[in-house]
């Protein structure tokens, strides 16, 4: 975690009886001096209406708790968060960049769809304002120049587990592949094929594209889960997130399937498992760049004041977007007293390793993490149903 303002962490954290992280901020320094930068704006652009709101909603937790936890500064800098409406199309989404430029921030972050990501693609270049993305980030999104992303390319979920699956998985097996069509899903599936060996006989079948709404009915995918039952798959490999994945396992488990489910961690992620049945979702194996009971200082921190502030355990898109304040946050502060969106951009190349709640990781040279992925299984942890670590899966980026 980068300096944070030690009077305001003490106050907050005493407040919060976070006893843990108070001790490792050390006594208060009366005349420890204090960060007297001026104001600085930052656009936050999140789904917070529609079947996304849910994944927003962790978006905003995670960057409100960063700045929390200093002060409401980034770089020594007072900041005026200034939230818009991503909405659920390329449209929605430039009208809501297009309006936090025109109030002049000094950086924007967020963005949960790929299909905002890639229609507010030029907006931003042209702007040359920096964009720190803490989730979409499909594979097309190539030779950009202000925009990072803290998340991860959407291909790597997919190879992470294809490659774990090509060794465990028996031979003679079939998995089949299930998906909604959309360009999120297209860069997964690849990835999955890449990992997993694409003239490999056990995924041969085409893949089940079903509807891509991202609020479903009881029975929207009835008729695609029969059709990819009826090829009497081993496994079943899939790419659902949100409200989205609650019905797909509703329906897949009421379709008769007990078979083992392998698939990106967003199919458990979040609000999904606490509204999913527990006969349904438990036995899931998951691949995703972050586990809540991952074992190092800095996650024992976020996990711990996430939980006291927000009750409920963080998921990869609060890391993700915590980590995106970390990172303007040493860029700014690279970037002197006195701020540009260019500087800042151009201090981005220079923030180096980031001590993240995921593990360290730092930007590649396409302005993505490298970073480790990890295995998971939805089990019993104490009362509830969680995301379980089981091992490291691999380091891509």
């Amino acid at each position: 975690m980068s300096p944070m303002n030690r009077r305001r962490a003490l106050q907050l954290l005493a407040a919060l009886g976070t006893t843990g992280l108070v001790a490792g901020c050390g006594s208060e320094d009366e005349s420890a001096p204090t960060d007297n930068g001026t104001p600085v704006k930052i656009g936050l652009v999140a789904p917070t209406t529609g079947g996304l709101k849910p994944i927003g909603t962790e978006i905003i937790n995670g960057f409100k708790l960063f700045l929390d936890l200093n002060d409401q500064r980034l770089g020594g800098h007072p900041v005026n968060l200034i939230t818009a409406d991503e909405g659920e199309t390329a449209k929605s989404g430039q009208a809501a960049v297009d309006g936090l430029l025109k109030q002049g921030v000094l950086a924007l972050t967020g963005v949960v769809s790929s299909t905002v990501m890639i229609g507010i693609r030029d907006l931003v270049e042209q702007a040359r304002v920096p964009l720190v993305g803490s989730n979409a980030s499909p594979a097309a999104l190539q030779s950009v120049v202000y925009i990072w992303r803290t998340s991860y390319v959407l291909n790597e979920p997919g190879e992470a587990m294809g490659s774990y699956l090509r060794q465990q998985f028996p031979r003679g097996g079939r998995i089949a592949m299930i998906a909604p069509e959309n360009v999120g899903s297209r860069d997964v599936i690849e990835g999955f094929r890449a990992g997993f060996g694409a003239d490999d006989p056990r995924i041969a079948d085409p893949v089940v594209w079903t509807d891509a709404t991202t609020e479903p009915g009881n029975d929207t995918y009835t008729a695609d889960i029969t059709r990819a039952l009826n090829r009497n798959p081993t496994a079943v490999f899939c790419f659902f997130t949100g409200p989205s994945a609650v019905q797909f396992i509703k329906q897949l488990r009421r379709a008769g399937y007990r078979g083992a489910v392998y698939a990106p961690g967003f199919l458990t992620e979040g609000t999904v498992l606490s509204e999913s049945r527990e006969a349904d979702a438990e036995g899931i194996m998951t691949a995703l760049n972050y586990s809540a009971d991952l074992n190092n200082t800095a996650n024992r921190e976020f996990a711990s004041a996430y939980r006291r502030i927000y009750n409920s355990s963080p998921t990869t898109y609060a890391m993700a977007s915590y980590d995106a304040a970390q990172v303007l946050d040493s860029a700014i502060r690279l970037a002197g007293p006195t701020p540009t969106a260019q500087e800042v951009n151009l201090a981005m190349g220079k923030v180096g390793q980031i001590d993240s709640p995921r593990g360290p990781w730092q930007f590649n040279q396409s302005r993505t993490p490298q970073q480790r992925w990890y295995l998971r299984k939805v089990d019993r942890d104490g009362e509830l149903l969680s995301n379980v670590l089981v091992n490291e899966l691999a380091t891509l980026g």
